[in-house]
C-alpha cells in the first residue's frame, strides 16, 4: 500500500442490500483512479468507550493526497454511484482525517 496522507471513514448501515451491492461494484475503480486504498471493514466493530457506538458498517479507505480524496469524492461519476449507498444504507459519517507523519 502507498504511503496515505488521508483517511476516510465510513459508517452506515445497510437497508437495502441490492441497492449497495451496485454501489459496491462501482466503488472500487473510482476509489482506484484516485490513488485510493481499500484499508478494511467491519459489519461489528466492538465498541469500547464513549457515548456514541458507531453501528453497523465501518469502512476504512485512504488517499495518498489530500487533494486526491476531495476529487474523489466530488468527482461526478461517484456522486452518480454514490446515489446506491444513499438509497441502500443510512449513512452516518463519511469523515476524512490525515495522517500523522513520522
Amino acid at each position: 500500500m502507498a504511503e496515505l496522507e488521508i483517511i476516510a471513514i465510513a459508517n452506515l448501515e445497510i437497508t437495502d442490500a441490492d441497492e449497495y451491492r451496485k454501489y459496491e461494484k462501482g466503488f472500487f475503480p473510482i476509489l482506484k483512479k484516485y490513488n485510493g486504498s481499500f484499508i478494511t471493514f467491519d459489519d461489528a466493530p466492538k465498541h469500547m468507550e464513549g457515548d456514541s457506538p458507531l453501528k453497523g458498517r465501518v469502512i476504512l479507505f485512504g488517499f495518498a493526497t489530500e487533494e486526491d480524496a476531495s476529487n474523489w469524492f466530488n468527482d461526478p461519476e461517484y456522486q452518480e454511484l454514490s446515489k446506491y449507498r444513499r438509497d441502500g444504507t443510512s449513512t452516518h459519517s463519511i469523515t476524512f482525517t490525515k495522517v500523522l507523519k513520522r
